[in-house]
């Protein structure tokens, strides 16, 4: 099992962490949050528009230009034509991508994926922002951009649940954590308590 008998509750406008080694599970939580993958046991509720930026290229089609992408992940992420025009400006001046917007993105580095991917998943307006290590790709300057661009979510009441190995970004955006052992929560609770846990572990096992 991935995941084995994981239960928890977000509410409005909190930012969770999720943490722990590869394959502890951290990634399926997400993709069950945004319906790429269903349960086989159990139930996700959730209320609000979902933006999630949880695997680098989902979403994106290889041999389209970096312009009609932006129009195409817009529409998988619910926003209509009238909605990604207004803010199409706003998404390529966010990703800093204007030079090679009419290139096809199979051109594109890991890193141009990721800024393109962010960028227009953070201006599809969403309650619920879902964000795996997926930014951990982009450079430093962008990283911040993204980091300060959640935090702008958290003062406007949205909700956040981010995945990553960066535990200063974790301490910097979530009010909760979430520590998953092997498919299961090891312990759910504050960040500073949580992060020192998992990090006290991990020099353990080194």
């Amino acid at each position: 099992r991935a995941l084995d008998n994981v239960t928890f509750s977000v509410q409005k406008g909190e930012a969770l962490g999720i943490i722990g080694r590869n394959a502890a599970g951290k990634s399926t939580i997400l993709k069950l949050i945004s319906k790429i993958t269903y349960p086989e046991i159990g139930q996700i509720k959730t209320r609000g528009r979902i933006g999630a930026f949880i695997e680098l290229g989902a979403g994106l089609h290889h041999e389209l230009t970096g312009r009609e992408n932006i129009y195409l992940y817009g529409s998988i992420l619910g926003m209509r034509r009238k909605e990604i025009d207004v803010n199409f400006d706003k998404i390529v001046s966010f990703a800093q991508i204007k030079r090679f917007l009419d290139l096809p993105i199979k051109k594109y580095s890991s890193g141009m994926y990721s800024r393109l991917g962010f960028s227009v998943c953070a201006f599809c307006n969403p309650d619920i922002l879902l964000v795996d290590e997926v930014l951990a790709v982009g450079d430093v300057n962008f990283q911040r951009k993204c980091l300060f661009k959640m935090n702008e979510f958290k003062k406007q009441g949205r909700t956040i649940v981010f995945v990553s190995h960066d535990m200063n970004a974790i301490r910097s955006i979530c009010d909760r954590v979430i520590y998953l052992e092997n498919g299961k929560i090891a312990r759910i609770g504050k960040t500073n308590q949580i992060v020192a846990m998992y990090l006290a572990k991990a020099k353990e096992d080194f």
